[in-house]
């Protein structure tokens, strides 16, 4: 390699980072928490009230000798079930019973005073995001295997990228949402702290703010072509987004290989990232077990615009990048004897850390509980996700807000405008009474239906005694019948009817 000096990259020209004021022009430092949350979550929470509201009814429909329906979701009552499961990923209890306990010790007033502990455990019971009637045949070649929240996912997707320019530089890499339920797209990294979960594929910026984000569904191998393998086809897709700008992208070496950093260059991304040394499109001298022998050295290969470096550190360090000059090959050290890094390394250590970032701070107060449901599991992560995202948009503002009191004055907004919304209608209480035409008193019809004593030694039309059920004897004045007073009268002339 004899290829020295700068190198001309592609310019930057996305604008200014941070919130984008002709979209949201009523938003400002000093907007609520909630005025931001909400830029991405009104039309889902629409959502959540009818999915939720229709998937009750067909269980109802299901059950022909179940129990009295109950009354539907109202929109309130969603703002106070996302409030409270928000609140909960600060108050973290071994199980849910555990917010409404019976014990003083252990009580938290607010979840009972918020909403009733059976009803929280029916909304999260029948929590829904999409009709099923929607779903498509398995075997179909267009078959979604995220169709039970797509819509959602997709909504949120579209919002991400409307209201937020994001920096320069970008990093895309995986993370994993634990899950140990049945699905057929989890996944399995030994090497991971969270060894079973479902992969998102993410692309973040330097304000750790999620720009967009991909479920890792399995290879599809119907993207892949005779030059373009799954993954490639897979990363090529997830950057769509950020064409045309001059960004510059970070990636690990699950995602980078020469053929995709050429690609995306032509659309005005320039790219770095670790590689593997078998990763076709490389140097055949790299494909060697041991390319450098002495710890620190560097050997460097150049092809027009690309370069390919390995440095040996614990162990060799393969890279590929086309926005950084081809560095000089041998070792170089300080004077105290320090290795000096080379500006590729030292940019990919810097930028690289965003995504595992992001991850981090939207676990922190995390609201992932052990569940079944697959859908509940990444419906939870999104809504930390987008609580996250809207707390660095309204930081971008100029407002002075912390992660931890962004979310409890959020709740706070969500619990004063439940507050404002319509009352939930009340359930009748007691056994719902029986369909009749006579009116409700009998009163209204005649006046002598009364009971009168009598020494009568009949024995009653009801319960067939001698007046021993409640000790008195009584006649009706009009039906002429012998009845005890206190119960028997009430049955004969029907329960319900008789005040």
């Amino acid at each position: 390699p004899h290829q020295r000096g700068k190198r001309s990259v592609n310019t930057f020209s996305g604008g200014a980072v941070g919130l984008k004021p002709h979209e949201t022009p009523h938003v400002n430092k000093v907007s609520t928490p909630f005025c931001v949350f909400i830029l991405y979550f009104a039309e889902i929470f629409h959502l959540l009230v009818e999915e939720t509201n229709r998937y009750y009814q067909q269980h109802v429909d299901r059950r022909q000798d179940g129990p009295s329906p109950r009354p539907d979701v109202t929109e309130s009552e969603m703002f106070l079930f996302l409030e409270i499961i928000i609140k909960m990923g600060h108050d973290i209890g071994e199980r849910l019973t555990d917010y409404w306990p019976n014990l003083k010790q252990f009580a938290t007033p607010f979840y009972s005073e918020t909403m009733k502990r059976d009803r929280f455990l029916h909304i999260l019971r029948f929590l829904h995001f999409a009709h099923n009637s929607t779903e498509i045949d398995r075997n179909a070649d267009s078959y979604d295997r995220l169709w039970k929240i797509q819509i959602i996912f997709d909504t949120l997707n579209d919002a991400l990228q409307k209201y937020y320019n994001p920096s320069e530089h970008l990093a895309i890499d995986e993370i994993i949402v634990k899950f140990k339920g049945r699905v057929i797209f989890k996944q399995y990294i030994p090497k991971k702290h969270k060894r079973f979960g479902i992969k998102f594929l993410k692309i973040c910026d330097a304000a750790v703010y999620t720009y967009d984000m991909k479920v890792y569904l399995g290879k599809d191998r119907t993207r892949a072509d005779r030059d373009v393998t799954a993954t490639h086809a897979t990363f090529r897709d997830l950057c769509r987004r950020i064409e045309g700008v001059g960004h510059k992208l970070y990636m690990d070496n699950f995602s980078s290989s020469p053929y995709l950093f050429d690609e995306l260059l032509t659309k005005n991304i320039t790219c770095c990232g670790t590689v593997g040394p078998n990763r076709k499109g490389l140097p055949d001298d790299f494909r060697r077990r041991h390319v450098i022998s002495s710890c620190w050295d560097i050997r460097v290969r150049v092809r027009q615009n690309m370069t390919a470096l390995v440095r040996k550190d614990k162990r060799d360090v393969y890279m590929l990048t086309n926005m950084h000059s081809p560095p000089a090959e041998g070792s170089f050290c300080y004077e105290h004897g320090n290795a000096i890094k080379p500006a590729v390394v030292a940019d990919y250590n810097k930028h690289m850390c965003y995504v595992d970032k992001v991850d981090r701070m939207a676990n922190i107060y995390g609201i992932c509980r052990r569940t079944w449901k697959w859908t509940n599991k990444l419906f939870f992560h999104l809504l930390d996700l987008t609580i996250l995202n809207s707390h660095i948009l309204l930081k971008s503002c100029g407002a002075n807000w912390t992660h931890r009191d962004f979310r409890l004055a959020l709740v706070r907004n969500m619990l004063e405008l439940a507050g404002r919304g319509p009352s939930r209608p009340q359930r009748p209480r007691g056994r719902t009474p029986a369909v009749r035409s006579e009116p409700s008193r009998i009163g209204e019809v005649t006046t002598q239906h009364w009971p009168t004593s009598s020494i009568s030694n009949l024995s009653c039309r009801v319960c067939s005694s001698r007046g021993k059920r409640r000790g008195v004897r009584t006649n009706c004045q009009k039906c002429d019948i012998g009845l005890c007073i206190s119960g028997c009268f009430r049955e004969f002339h029907t329960k319900a009817t008789f005040r």
